[in-house]
């Protein structure tokens, strides 16, 4: 309402209330009757659907008796649990949210650092904005116009990167000091380790059908998130876990989500009207061009005025809020809008574990309730180096981010 009412006035003042008055109503009947954008509302009901069906608690328990011998072996399975549930929801704060009524009971059961899990939950928690389908691509691609489908696939290798990072960080934690996580000693046979393997089929399925159906380009997302949310209804169906209460709980959640999301979306597009006319994008792209400094010295300003304003801004509403300024400037100095998507999505998650705003920080102590605050702040703060390195690979290394969309071109 805030950017809705300053680009309303804005357009006011610079052309006249007659122009002014129409612009937010037909925008926010735009928004919600966007086609495209009801993938918003579909992939948050698959992340309703796997959770119901309790597919969350399979996956975690077959990563466990994979990862079990490993330096920190619950934790790295919180994580690994953490992506396959976010490629079936857009949802960090809902990945978040499932993973710590899930794995915090088992990691403190076998003796966990509260510091150590409650941080692992809450960066676990992250890869839901990153890893697809994610709602901050669709937001992204929405804000700037760019194809959501590429985008979403461009996210596969950089969220499987952030993994892989995760899960290193836990284990040089660990090695440096082993009380953080002790040890299992009970062995799990290879054969149950395979048996085991039964608890990711369904969400390792839909996730190819999905993601595979997008890149072949047999359905555009929309239609993807549909075919998504109506294989794990069906799963939900099939394993009888599925009652009235979790179906109206979801999609109570997925309405509630979904409608603050494109009322941001709407407001944004007022607000950037007004910048449109004012012209300040142009202008300001303008001069930092013609700065006499590298394009990556102003890629690297950008990201640390994100670092910060992710401290006191939810993910959301920083993309809605910066997009329409800095985008213009990154296309500017020679930037690929793909590139650029996934390491602004990647600044995104810094946020969502970085106090005082956090918003897995604080999902996390509402789950589990006897971890104070400071203590889940303190075991985050580590997991914000992983992301760090992702992004600086990503910027030296392109084709990290651009090699599966461009493929996808190609097709």
């Amino acid at each position: 309402m805030a950017l809705m009412l300053v680009g309303f006035v804005g357009i006011w003042h610079l052309t006249s209330l007659g122009a002014a008055l129409p612009v937010a109503s037909r925008t926010i009947y735009d928004v919600a009757s966007n086609y495209s954008y009801m993938v918003i509302p579909l992939f948050l009901l698959m992340g309703a659907f796997a959770t119901s069906s309790g597919l969350i608690e399979s996956l975690y328990n077959s990563f466990d008796k994979w990862l079990r011998r490993f330096p920190g072996g619950l934790g790295a399975a919180t994580i690994a649990a953490c992506a396959g549930f976010s490629a079936v929801s857009g949802s960090s704060v809902a990945t978040a949210a499932a993973m710590g009524s899930i794995a915090y009971p088992q990691m403190k059961k076998f003796n966990y650092s509260s510091r150590l899990a409650t941080g692992t939950i809450a960066a676990g928690g992250t890869l839901g904005f990153l890893i697809p389908p994610s709602i901050g691509f669709v937001v992204y691609g929405m804000l700037v116009e760019q194809s959501i489908g590429r985008l979403l696939i461009a996210g596969i290798i950089p969220g499987l990167a952030l993994v892989a990072t995760f899960v290193l960080i836990i284990v040089i934690q660990v090695k440096i000091n082993p009380a953080l996580a002790p040890g299992r000693p009970d062995p799990v046979s290879f054969k149950d380790k395979v048996t085991a393997l039964k608890g990711i089929w369904e969400i390792l399925a839909v996730f190819i059908i999905v993601m595979g159906g997008i890149y072949r380009g047999w359905f555009s997302p929309t239609e993807a998130g549909a075919t998504g949310a109506a294989l794990l209804f069906l799963v939900a169906l099939a394993k009888r876990k599925l009652d009235f209460r979790a179906l109206f709980q979801g999609m109570q959640e997925t309405i509630r989500v979904s409608v603050m999301v494109l009322f941001m979306v709407a407001g944004a597009t007022v607000f950037s009207y007004f910048l449109a006319l004012s012209t300040i994008p142009a202008e300001l792209a303008e001069l930092v061009v013609a700065l006499e400094v590298s394009p990556y010295v102003i890629l690297a300003m950008i990201l640390i005025i994100y670092f910060f304003l992710g401290c006191f801004i939810d993910a959301v509403s920083m993309m809605v809020l910066t997009l329409p300024v800095i985008y213009p400037l990154i296309i500017g100095l020679g930037f690929d809008a793909i590139f650029f998507g996934v390491v602004c999505v990647l600044m995104m998650q810094v946020g969502l574990i970085t106090p005082p705003m956090g918003l897995n920080l604080y999902t996390i102590a509402g789950t589990t309730k006897e971890v104070p605050l400071e203590e889940i702040f303190m075991g985050a703060l580590p997991f914000v180096i992983p992301i760090f390195v992702v992004v600086i690979l990503i910027t030296i290394f392109p084709q990290i981010a651009l090699f599966l969309p461009e493929a996808m071109l190609d097709r």
